[in-house]
């Protein structure tokens, strides 16, 4: 494998260190919490720009219309919280406040999925890929290491318009470059390959390339591709893969409902169709446990991208 480990950190931990590094570069930039600072990594920024940073409690739906309002002053709000207070919790405060009126807020959201853990279903979130899509305007980052999560925080500060940016908890495998360039809308191969294209978000890019190694050793060459921003999808990163090996797996920690996989398959759809397997949470919510034994249990690992790979190659 090209890529390998570089250290194990939870990418909300690189979310923390590039909003502090905003923090010094651009005065526009402002934080807040919904009493959440610590989870969110947000130390750094709120001790060292306290005129900057604003601890609103347990108020989403208030700190949403708090971020929209201070973007007609001027100013570049990043908003922090769980992911599922991010969405479901404030979701028509989102659509009326931001996405329908086009402001510049970037909605930062942490714990996402299942690997949140011990805190179970009601802390988790599976479907809120779905929601902020759906959303007219609004653009949607989900990050697959420390490095790169660090990357999309500052890229998302010179992008004029409504950002999701989702990242969680656990300490993953960092293995992106920490200089290598973020552009939103941009898909990453991270290997070639002709038999068969392994489409990645999140932490799942991870198991997509361990999967690609396990291939290799059935004599089977997988293409890995690193979509780190689900809306707008790369299209054309996407449809020049598959053109190549004619077969899709997708990989995601969210429902198979509404998420990347759904994404994928309309594009190919519309343009391109071919054998799409799709490596989700099967339409459940989660439930509390170990974040690895939850991914196991969900069917979220490298193996189960192997075995979704050798089912699409033999439907093509």
């Amino acid at each position: 494998m090209k890529y390998k480990v570089l250290n194990y950190k939870d990418t909300r931990s690189g979310f923390g260190e590039g909003l502090f590094e905003l923090g010094q570069e651009n005065e526009k930039v402002v934080a807040l919490c919904a009493d959440l600072i610590g989870s969110l990594k947000m130390n750094a920024f709120a001790e060292t720009f306290p005129d900057r940073f604003f601890q609103v409690g347990i108020a989403e739906a208030n700190m949403i219309g708090m971020a929209a309002g201070l973007t007609i002053g001027g100013k570049i709000p990043f908003t922090g919280t769980f992911a599922n207070f991010s969405t479901s919790r404030v979701y028509d405060q989102i659509r009326q406040a931001v996405a329908y009126s086009g402001k510049n807020v970037k909605i930062c959201a942490s714990h996402a999925g299942i690997t949140l853990g011990e805190d179970g279903a009601t802390h988790q979130v599976l479907e809120d890929i779905a929601m902020m899509k759906a959303l007219p305007g609004m653009t949607v980052i989900n990050p697959c290491d420390f490095n790169q999560t660090k990357q999309a925080t500052k890229a998302i500060a010179d992008y004029e318009g409504p950002v999701y940016l989702r990242f969680g908890r656990p300490k993953v495998a960092t293995f992106i470059p920490y200089d290598m360039p973020f552009e939103i809308g941009k898909a990453i191969v991270l290997k070639e390959g002709a038999d068969v294209t392994l489409i990645a978000t999140g932490h799942l890019v991870w198991e997509a390339l361990n999967a690609a190694d396990m291939l290799e050793e059935k004599g089977i060459n997988a293409e890995v591709v690193n979509i780190h921003t689900i809306k707008p999808l790369d299209d054309v990163a996407v449809l020049k893969s598959v053109n190549k090996t004619g077969c899709v797996v997708t990989a995601e920690e969210h429902n198979v409902l509404g998420g990347l996989g759904e994404s994928i398959s309309g594009l190919l759809a519309r343009t391109m169709p071919v054998p799409v397997e799709m490596v989700a949470v099967n339409d459940a919510f989660g439930q509390s446990g170990k974040p690895d034994e939850l991914m196991e249990l969900y069917g979220l690992k490298d193996k189960n991208i192997v075995e979704a790979a050798q089912k699409v190659i033999a439907r093509k």
